[in-house]
């Protein structure tokens, strides 16, 4: 079922939405209109992308009508694509528990995840004019292409019912404004406690970094002022991650 656009703009009457059937990406059609000057809290919302955008030249799958599939426009942000990343991923994590109950964890930068499985995804870009922030949650996704399956859920899959992507995307969207003004006011120190604070993978998480053909593995020990993450290795020195795929290696924390 389509989104009902019309109850989300009778209920944020003050922000400016653009609403697509089809599109390739959000995020490109968020960043031309933020070079023509866009309002702050401009969204692009999409039914379908056919070439949605993940982190490191990843696709998102956009399965038609089941996700939220969304880029805000951010001005007046000057903050590091981490820890922006981070603060659109508490954003996120707030929203789906205030719309579904369900308990969210945050993997460093950029994975909102339920029961160990990734729910929903952020990808920040840092333009000459604005930060993009592009959002995708698997909201009343069936099933996954097997490629996907052993690492994806969705909110449908995790709570036993289909879930209102208007409620979602109406907690949504403040919430972003909200974190998104706290690191625009207070800088990052605060969203770094905040993440660290929700996140098993911040700090004494055993996990496998692949950065490109390179493995590494170790401990997390938590976050560094530019909001990297840092991982102690087997031999005790400490490595700041600045990009690649963090898995966790065993269950648990420790």
């Amino acid at each position: 079922m389509p989104l009902d656009i019309q109850l989300v703009r009778s209920q944020l009457p003050t922000r400016e939405l653009h609403y697509f059937d089809t599109i390739d990406t959000t995020m490109r059609e968020a960043a031309a209109l933020a070079a023509e000057g866009a309002a702050s809290g401009t969204t692009i919302l999409a039914e379908e992308q056919t070439a949605g955008q993940g982190r490191q030249g990843h696709t998102w799958h956009s399965e038609k009508s089941a996700g939220l599939y969304l880029s805000i426009i951010l001005r007046q942000q000057k903050a590091a694509a981490p820890t922006l990343t981070m603060a659109l991923g508490l954003a996120t994590a707030e929203a789906i528990t205030a719309s579904t109950g369900l308990s969210c964890d945050l993997r460093w930068p950029n994975d909102v995840l339920i029961n160990g499985k990734k729910a929903a995804g952020i990808l920040a870009q840092l333009t000459e004019s604005a930060a993009i922030a592009g959002i995708g949650i698997n909201v009343n996704h069936a099933q996954f292409p097997p490629e996907l399956e052993l690492e994806a859920t969705s909110l449908f899959l995790e709570s036993g019912h289909a879930q209102s992507r208007e409620r979602l995307l109406l907690e949504l969207l403040p919430a972003v404004d909200r974190y998104a003004a706290l690191l625009a006011d207070r800088g990052p120190d605060p969203i770094l406690e905040l993440f660290s604070a929700r996140s098993t993978y911040a700090t004494g998480k055993r996990v496998t970094v692949r950065q490109g053909e390179s493995v590494l593995q170790g401990t997390t020990a938590g976050l560094n002022a530019a909001g990297f993450l840092v991982v102690r290795k087997d031999d005790g020195s400490d490595e700041i991650i600045l990009a690649g795929g963090v898995r966790a290696t065993s269950a648990g924390r420790g």
